[in-house]
């Protein structure tokens, strides 16, 4: 075999092990529930794998084994019966022993998934076509807020997420942290999860919802507890005024240009309900459900035409003047 011929058989080989690691990863777990889903998932594996090459072997033995010819070939071997009547008790009972083993395995491995625990973070999340409200509600209303498509969360403390839909079927999956669950229209279901480590963890819509269900993604951030308070605090103060002429125009263009009708700004005239929450805009990372990096060139793209980027979305091409758009883009940039 040739050099380049085994290079590309071993690239071959070690490329699907890409998917073990990274933001997206249920092999790599960076949370409770989801590091005891992958010590139940390796366990039904082993046993998976066990029960396989063992069923493979006999039948492979059954296969080459040959029985001696005989003059009465349908006459009973009464020691033969015996042997044979054994061995299949034998495997009726390992099969019973098996599943009730992986059944226990299972149930202990539920108990800490769905495990419901005090003193934890509640977080309201919305599926819509194609993006996710985040909203976190305290018992004091001007501690409240809402934002889009990026959850961050306190590392070490349990996080509770109420999972509802403004439309159709959705499903929240962070195969980093946990399991998923579906968001039905009508129904409040719940998940709860704790992130043992900071970082970025990547998050799917994991149910078929449309058109650019596969462009319905957000991102959990795991920030240390008190970077994530002085971040929970900033995001409780309403946008700040613009302050150079640019800005203001932008503003007024926002709102006389019908922006302000379908998106909210906090402390601002713009109060619309029906897209995301702007009024920190140009601290998250990405934009439109994690279509796109949170750029100057990305925004200006998708303000000036949100139908190329991410057809069917219900965000329509507004028809700006290069001017007003350069004004419009300023004026959010200054949304952090």
């Amino acid at each position: 075999m040739s050099v380049w011929v085994r290079g590309v058989l071993v690239l071959c080989t070690i490329w699907p092990l890409a998917a073990c690691a990274g933001q997206q990863s249920a092999l790599d777990p960076q949370g409770l529930q989801s590091e005891q889903i992958q010590h139940t998932l390796f366990i039904f594996l082993v046993i998976a794998a066990i029960v396989w090459i063992a069923v493979v072997i006999v039948l492979g033995v059954g296969m080459l084994r040959r029985k001696p010819l005989t003059d009465q070939p349908l006459d009973l071997d009464q020691a033969f019966e015996e042997r044979s009547g054994r061995v299949v008790l034998a495997l009726g009972i390992a099969t019973t022993a098996i599943v009730l083993g992986l059944s226990f395995v299972s149930y202990a491995g539920q108990r800490t998934v769905f495990a419901k625990d005090e003193h934890v973070l509640t977080i309201k999340i919305i599926g819509h076509q194609w993006w996710w409200e985040v909203r976190y509600e305290a018992d004091r209303p001007h501690q409240s807020f809402v934002t889009a498509n990026e959850i961050r969360i306190p590392t070490g403390q349990p996080v509770k997420v109420e999972l509802e839909s403004a439309d159709v079927i959705h499903s929240f999956w962070v195969p980093s942290l946990t399991g998923k669950m579906d968001l039905i229209t009508g129904q409040k279901n719940e998940l709860q999860f704790t992130a043992r480590n900071a970082g970025v963890y990547r998050g799917q819509c994991a149910e078929f919802c449309g058109l650019q269900h596969a462009h319905m993604a957000f991102a959990v951030i795991a920030l240390p507890p008190d970077e994530f308070g002085r971040w929970r605090d900033h995001e409780n103060q309403s946008a700040a005024s613009p302050s150079d002429q640019l800005g203001m125009q932008g503003e007024a263009l926002f709102r006389g240009r019908g922006c302000a009708l379908c998106h909210n700004i906090s402390g601002t005239m713009a109060g619309g309900q029906l897209g995301p929450d702007l009024t920190h805009l140009a601290s998250r990372t990405t934009i439109a459900a994690g279509t796109l990096p949170n750029t100057p060139a990305t925004l200006a793209g998708w303000i000036a035409d949100p139908q190329h980027i991410k057809p069917g979305n219900l965000m329509p091409k507004m028809p700006l003047q290069s001017d007003e758009l350069i004004a419009i883009l300023h004026y959010l940039e200054q949304l952090k």
